[in-house]
């Protein structure tokens, strides 16, 4: 547990250009906050102890506005940037060195029992406001869109965006694990707008090449 906390910290320090000294971390951090309480809960729950390690979760939602379920598999180097809304739920599971960014959510799809909640793999980052729905699987190394939802399974590599979320490009390197650019997606639509739009241009020169050409 306690190699994973430090793990938890440097990674921190990696991935946020604002974190400054590692009392600021340790004393205004609220993701760190957060994810320190799940370790000792979690720590608690596989030993078996009743109540407290959900009473933990309870008051770190309380303290941090985060709420990790305290069966939640968690891996080493996990960073929740600011944290505020972020809901991790009871059958999670997340790789190593995963980001997630405020208001996302690893949630349920209904009633169901079992595995209901996401497994995401390595390297995985998660833009602000998306929800990540059902028991599927993100693969290593995916970058998923701000406010995307996710309900279907993601290959290794690749971007996903939308309502709901679909693949937008597949790489067949990793990404890197400190990309934390939310601005710079690609834009399917957009694209596809632009792609008919020279397409038009295409086809009116085409007309009035043949119209200069009739004899009349």
């Amino acid at each position: 547990m306690l190699s994973a906390i430090r793990q938890d910290l440097k990674a921190i320090f990696d991935r946020d250009p604002a974190a400054t000294s590692r009392l600021e971390v340790i004393l205004t951090y609220a993701g760190f906050h957060a994810l320190l309480i799940y370790r000792i809960a979690h720590w608690l729950k596989i030993h078996g102890v009743p109540f407290f390690p959900r009473a933990l979760s309870q008051l770190a939602r309380w303290l941090t506005g985060i709420e990790i379920h305290p069966s939640a598999k968690i891996g080493t180097g996990f960073f929740i940037d600011h944290g505020m809304g972020v809901v991790i739920g009871e059958t999670a599971e997340i790789g190593d060195y995963v980001t997630l960014f405020q208001g996302v959510t690893l949630g349920g799809t209904g009633k169901e029992r079992g595995k209901r909640h996401p497994t995401l793999g390595n390297h995985v980052v998660v833009g602000a406001g998306a929800k990540i729905l059902g028991g599927i699987k993100i693969g290593d190394n995916v970058k998923i869109g701000a406010n995307s939802v996710v309900i279907k399974n993601v290959p290794p590599n690749s971007t996903v965006i939308g309502v709901p979320a679909r693949v937008i490009k597949t790489q067949g390197e990793r990404l890197p694990d400190v990309t934390m650019d939310q601005t710079n997606l690609p834009d399917p639509i957009n694209d596809r707008f632009a792609a008919l739009e020279q397409e038009l241009i295409e086809l009116r020169k085409k007309l009035e090449n043949r119209d200069s050409q009739l004899p009349f």
